[in-house]
């Protein structure tokens, strides 16, 4: 059995209040058993004793998540992002062999006082409410720094550490960017999907790159320690980042262009780039993004489609997961925040058969636990596997956190 698995004791979140006085209680999707088990990996007993071992012996990191739970009615969705408490999945994460998650938690639909999202003040209130909910229980710790990681390792519990998919809401203040550092915020991206005051998002029709703006925040995160992302950037904002940036950077959740060609995926040039001056890239699989000509209807097969194109492309060190999973109906949330998402430019026209999940890697509790079985099936030795489930992200990290 997993050790977080054994420490995990029931908490669920904000069990410290009183639901329906404090706060409006919803019914939530399942955290486990929402969707089928996946049936593709056929493991041999000896193959899936080895993958056990490694989910178990190993620091396990998933550069993108979203570990909240979602409504199982996602018609309620609009009301539970108003009220700002997003529950953290504490029973799905026990079940997820995971050392370390970076979460990012609202994203795109951070719309507590707007639809238009991305609003200072609905980014500390939810950081402020999630660090609250951790502080009442000793499973999921809160992880700033290398340390954290290696305690969590050592103790079996989940460092979790929040990240943010751009730095819109820093708006033309680069202080704030100190502020949600001191709030633990140790990741964060330039531009999501539409440009800012830092950059061009991927769903411009022109991309400006970096700005001067741009070229203050991304020293000013530098010196602070938080690791940049270029996942939802233009073209030309990812490169100019990349080397404006003294460290390496990081594309947590994409694919390659070259395997499935939409703006949602980098290209060539982006990859190497980053592997160039250190950087990793951490494969995608949320819904209907990382497709492959081989494997068109998405599915993990999918996904690690993209895996061993990057790893060719710029070799093992350089390769990673960021998953970028929740609990409950990731396409129903799509549907429901298409426009603040992008989608639409994001995918362009390429044609896709939509699926109601991702086989596979359906959520935060199966993913990695599914990706490690794969790389076992498919005979990447254990020095492989633990550096791209983990140790490439930790040299990451141990050159960009301070």
């Amino acid at each position: 059995m997993l050790e977080s698995a054994e420490r995990y004791t029931g908490y669920t979140a904000y069990e410290y209040l009183e639901a329906g006085v404090d706060y409006r209680a919803f019914e939530y999707a399942k955290q486990i058993g929402r969707v089928p088990a996946y049936a593709g990996l056929e493991l041999t007993a000896s193959q899936a004793e080895r993958a056990e071992r490694l989910l178990r012996e190993e620091t396990v990191i998933s550069l993108h998540e979203h570990v909240q739970v979602f409504p199982e009615n996602m018609d309620h969705l609009r009301d539970h992002i108003r009220q700002g408490r997003e529950p953290t999945g504490y029973a799905g994460l026990a079940r997820s062999g995971l050392t370390a998650v970076f979460d990012n938690g609202m994203d795109g639909t951070c719309c507590i006082s707007s639809d238009a999202g991305w609003k200072y003040q609905d980014v500390l209130f939810d950081l402020g409410v999630r660090m609250a909910d951790l502080a009442h229980q000793d499973f999921v710790i809160k992880g700033e720094s290398l340390k954290d990681i290696k305690y969590a390792k050592d103790t079996g519990r989940i460092a979790h550490i929040f990240a943010l998919e751009a730095a819109t809401m820093i708006e033309n203040e680069v202080d704030r960017l100190d502020v949600l550092y001191g709030f633990g915020v140790r990741q964060m991206g330039i531009a999501y999907s539409e440009a800012n005051t830092l950059g061009s998002g991927l769903k411009e029709r022109g991309d400006g790159g970096l700005t001067y703006f741009g070229e203050r925040a991304v020293a000013r995160m530098n010196k602070l320690g938080i690791a940049i992302d270029i996942s939802h950037s233009g073209d030309r904002t990812c490169v100019d980042v990349i080397k404006a940036s003294t460290k390496p950077v990081f594309i947590t959740h994409a694919g390659a262009r070259t395997v499935w060609p939409t703006n949602r995926m980098k290209t060539d040039e982006t990859i190497v780039e980053c592997a160039n001056r250190g950087g990793v890239i951490g494969i995608e699989a949320a819904p209907h993004t990382t497709l492959s000509p081989a494997h068109p209807r998405h599915s993990l097969e999918s996904v690690m489609d993209h895996f061993v194109y990057c790893v060719d492309l710029v070799g093992i060190e350089h390769v990673s997961f960021g998953p970028d999973t929740l609990f409950g109906d990731h396409v129903g949330l799509h549907h429901a925040f298409a426009a603040q998402l992008s989608l639409g430019q994001a995918h362009g026209q390429v044609e896709f058969d939509e699926v109601p999940y991702v086989d596979g890697v359906e959520n935060p509790a199966e993913a990695m636990g599914n990706i490690i079985g794969w790389l076992v099936k498919h005979d990447y030795s254990d020095d492989e596997i633990r550096a791209v489930v983990g140790g490439n992200t930790m040299r990451v990290l141990e050159e960009v956190w301070v």
